[in-house]
């Protein structure tokens, strides 16, 4: 699928947002195999990106739409990469196309206390009538048996968003060992970076500030529990808060191959636990889906 052009985004910054979707995307599954979601771009009366669901096996009507985002890419991604971030599908941005999006009717519940409404609205507000429609309403025409099919569909996404939930109360609980403990051979995906300058290590030489950098990695493992790294820039930049050129800059979604390390601290930050690793030793490594994590 090729990227389309985003309105009002220079196309070095569509690249660089690209990669970034693609670092996102490795390791997941086929859209073949289970679907993909979709960003879609906004059009005339609708100033919002859109996200949507692809499902090859709904044939009749694919194209499933899910709820608004944002008028801005970056915060449409950001919203529906931490809500989807356990899902297996990708995501993907596409512009809208009217022949194949619009809807036919068949996601319009026609019986109950929702009738009259839209699945993609029940999906929002009560999934467990969702789950019933999906696996206990009995369809006695075709036009029905597709209403049921798109109810699954829907059913997954909620799914999907409940992974995250349940990651998230299993990370509250986890830490990595007891400080001091060694960690051999970990892979680690990360949640987010901050980057920032390391005050005493900045210098001045011939009237100028030389910075020097580091990156405060937020990780996670396979089991859902939290770590963090601090990476420190090895040469000086000349720019405050700026990684030096030839400094490798981490990304959200990437995954490290952890050769060795110490736990040196546990601490705990509105109520999640956080293992903060120390002398760490990278390797490579097989890909994410070799490693286990989702």
């Amino acid at each position: 699928m090729p990227n389309p052009q985003l309105p009002g985004i220079a196309e070095k910054e569509q690249a660089l947002l690209y990669d970034k979707l693609r670092d996102y995307n490795r390791g997941r599954a086929s859209f073949k195999e289970a679907g993909i979601y979709l960003i879609v771009l906004p059009r005339p009366g609708k100033p919002n990106y859109s996200l949507w669901l692809y499902v090859p096996s709904t044939s009749h009507h694919p194209f499933l739409y899910i709820n608004e985002l944002s008028p801005d890419v970056y915060e449409s991604l950001r919203i529906a990469g931490t809500m989807l971030y356990y899902s297996r599908r990708c995501i993907a941005v596409m512009p809208y196309n009217e022949k194949r999006m619009r809807s036919r009717g068949d996601d319009i519940i026609f019986f109950g206390k929702y009738r009259g409404h839209f699945l993609h609205e029940i999906l929002q507000i009560d999934p467990g009538y969702l789950a019933w429609i999906a696996y206990r309403f009995s369809p006695d025409i075709p036009k029905h048996e597709r209403f049921v099919q798109m109810a699954r569909a829907y059913h997954t996404v909620h799914l999907d968003v409940m992974l995250r939930k349940n990651k998230q109360r299993k990370a509250q609980g986890g830490y990595m060992g007891q400080a001091g403990d060694r960690l051999e051979k970990k892979t680690l995906r990360i949640l987010s970076v901050r980057v920032d300058d390391d005050p005493y290590r900045t210098v001045f030489r011939q009237g100028a500030a030389r910075f020097y950098v580091r990156q405060f990695l937020v990780l996670h493992d396979a089991e859902g529990n939290l770590a963090t790294i601090t990476v420190r820039s090895k040469r000086p930049s000349p720019t405050s808060g700026v990684l030096p050129a030839f400094e490798h800059a981490y990304r959200s979604g990437e995954i490290l191959h952890v050769a060795s390390a110490r736990i040196a601290r546990l601490y705990e930050s509105r109520g999640r636990k956080y293992t903060h690793l120390s002398h760490v030793k990278f390797s490579p490594s097989p890909d994410a889906g070799e490693a286990g994590l989702p």
